[in-house]
């Protein structure tokens, strides 16, 4: 008998995705699914009628490695409006599948081995692993509850000679901070006059609720010319437009960076779902206004949340952006916060993701993350249960 080959991991501290494992035990259990982020609403119905309209006319082959031509442009002039920010359409836009992809695409393309990588940690799952397939080394920079803001002493502190990349999320998953113009500045400040590489994942740059002089303004690295020329910038149709599981997203970056994403792009996807492509770019062309509409949108969804859970034993922190809403829970347990989602799944019917799967070292702050981008319905019988808890 054969045996298996030994095949040390590449990976070893890396097992299945909090998102899901939750989602899974939600399904098991028969729970209200508020963990994983997608919605549990229908897209736009043009949105389907075109990616049907353009499968019947033929968009079934291979597209351009870098996306369809109709799509880059939409994609140009939405970031020249927004941002100010002027992207070659040819040389500076290319399409993913998904943002995972194209974050993943951004540091396989710069980091190598001995390289390090400034992360904020809580911080998404996917960076890490990327770093390390990479033979990075990650330097984490832990943003503190309840604020969640960054500490720009102490991101100066993590800068040293080997720093490749930093990597930052705003609006934030799963914290749902926003940073401001005051944050750019002190991120230009710090990597002027470097070869520091930044990658910006800003999937929720549509879903911003702050106040103040810039209520509702994404500070996006494009929008500032130093940060745009060393910046890899992430956005997200599938957050955008209600399709996460169509996974097609974007990144623009200056040529010199762009030409280096692309020689792994191609091998690592090489292009992505055509018929798709086509549709977003009708729908952005017949719709200019509905990723404006957005951040109001997820502002009642919020609302109507934390409405639902009034009077609950749950403490619900602010909410700057994302669809993602932070609450404690220590008035109801003492329990670690992977085993009350646990329980709050199997006995209580509603499924959480655990913050603590956000923090490198595992740290707990007895913090759960609910996602609100749901039906009014389902987030009304998600508070029914929670406020019984």
């Amino acid at each position: 008998m054969n045996s298996l080959p030994r095949l040390p991991s590449r990976l070893p501290q890396v097992g299945t995705t909090i998102f899901t494992v939750m989602s899974r035990l939600a399904t098991e259990h028969g729970a209200i699914n508020l963990s994983q982020g997608f919605p549990d609403f229908s897209p736009h119905a043009l949105l389907l009628e075109r990616v049907a309209h353009h499968m019947a006319m033929g968009a079934n082959q291979y597209p351009p490695m870098a996306g369809v031509l109709p799509l880059r442009e939409v994609i140009a002039e939405k970031l020249e409006t927004l941002y100010g920010a002027h992207y070659d359409v040819e040389t500076e836009i290319t399409v993913t599948a998904g943002a995972t992809q194209a974050i993943f695409t951004a540091i396989a393309a710069c980091v190598r081995s001995g390289d390090e990588v400034i992360v904020f940690a809580p911080v998404y799952d996917s960076y890490l692993p990327a770093i390390a397939l990479q033979g990075g080394t990650a330097r984490v920079v832990n943003l503190r509850p309840p604020a969640f803001r960054p500490d720009w002493t102490e991101v100066a502190a993590a800068i040293g000679p080997r720093t490749r990349m930093i990597i930052l999320n705003t609006p934030h998953n799963p914290t749902g901070t926003v940073w401001t113009l005051a944050d750019m500045a002190d991120l230009g400040r710090l990597v002027r006059d470097t070869d520091i590489v930044l990658l910006g994942d800003e999937v929720y740059e549509h879903i911003v609720f702050a106040d103040g002089p810039t209520a509702g303004r994404h500070e996006s690295l494009a929008r500032y010319a130093e940060l745009r020329e060393r910046s890899f910038v992430v956005s997200s149709f599938g957050k955008t437009f209600h399709i996460t599981g169509w996974k097609v997203a974007y990144c623009a970056a200056p040529a010199a960076l762009m030409a280096e994403f692309r020689k792994a792009h191609q091998f690592i996807v090489f292009t992505v779902h055509h018929p798709s492509q086509l549709a977003l770019a009708d729908f952005m062309r017949a719709e200019p206004g509905f990723a404006a509409e957005l951040a109001n949108f997820y502002r009642q969804k919020r609302d109507f949340f934390r409405q639902q859970l009034a009077g609950s034993r749950f403490e619900l922190l602010p909410c700057d952006g994302t669809y993602f809403q932070l609450a404690r829970y220590d008035k109801i347990s003492a329990q670690p916060d992977a085993e009350f989602v646990r329980w709050l799944t199997i006995e209580k019917g509603v499924a959480a993701i655990p913050v603590s799967a956000f923090m490198p070292d595992g740290s707990d702050h007895g913090l759960i993350r609910f996602c609100f981008a749901k039906n009014d319905a389902t987030l009304a019988a998600a508070g029914e249960k929670l406020r019984a808890v």
